[in-house]
Order: C-alpha cells, then structure tokens, then sequence
C-alpha cells in the first residue's frame, strides 16, 4: 500500500466540503431549485376552490411543517396553480407558513 502524502490527505478531505459549497452557492441562484423532493408530500385534491383561490388536499406527513397527514384548505402561492389540476388527482406539493396560513408553492402530478 502507498504511503499518503499531506497533500493527497487534503485534497481527499476537502473536496466533499468544495462540492457541498458549490451545490449551496448555486441554490441562491435557483431558490425554486432549493427546494428538495424531501419538501414534496404527497397528496390527494377534493376541492378547486377558483374564487377563493385556494385547493382542499387530503395529504400524508408534512415534514418541513412538522404536521400530520389530514385533510385541509391552503393557499395558493400562484392562481394558475389552480388550472393545473382538478378533484381526484394524485399531486406532490411544497407547502410553506405564511402570515396568512399556508401556501402552495409547486405542485406536480404524482408519478
């Protein structure tokens, strides 16, 4: 076996820490991209709620809330949101608090 020299044991020690700086650098660029698929819970539409902007989704454990699977009413983040999905489809979705409930920031079909 090769003996190591002190530079091979730093550069092997320290590019794991380069590659997780690099990965954090670039999330300020992309926020939407910050977002990983661990933020994403699964979940079920009832309701499509136009006028009030706002979708009734009957979903499973939200981590990043630290909230129970239930059924329940959130704010949309965009209304365009809205025309992406009807009653019965299978999404994931971001959710985040705000000072006015919580908030649909993406939502995508179940795959």
């Amino acid at each position: 076996m090769k003996p190591l020299t002190i530079a091979t044991l730093l550069i092997a020690l320290t590019t794991p820490v380069l590659a997780q700086q690099k990965a954090e650098d670039h999330s300020v660029h992309h926020p939407a991209a910050a977002a990983s698929a661990a933020d994403m819970t699964e979940g079920e539409i009832r309701k499509v709620d136009k006028d009030a902007k706002k979708l009734t989704i009957k979903h499973g454990e939200i981590k990043n809330l630290d909230m129970p699977p239930m059924t329940m009413v959130f704010q949309v983040k965009d209304a365009s949101m809205l025309d992406a999905v009807k009653v019965g489809d299978k999404v994931r979705f971001g959710v985040q608090k705000s000072d006015t409930g919580f908030v649909v920031t993406d939502i995508q079909a179940a795959k």
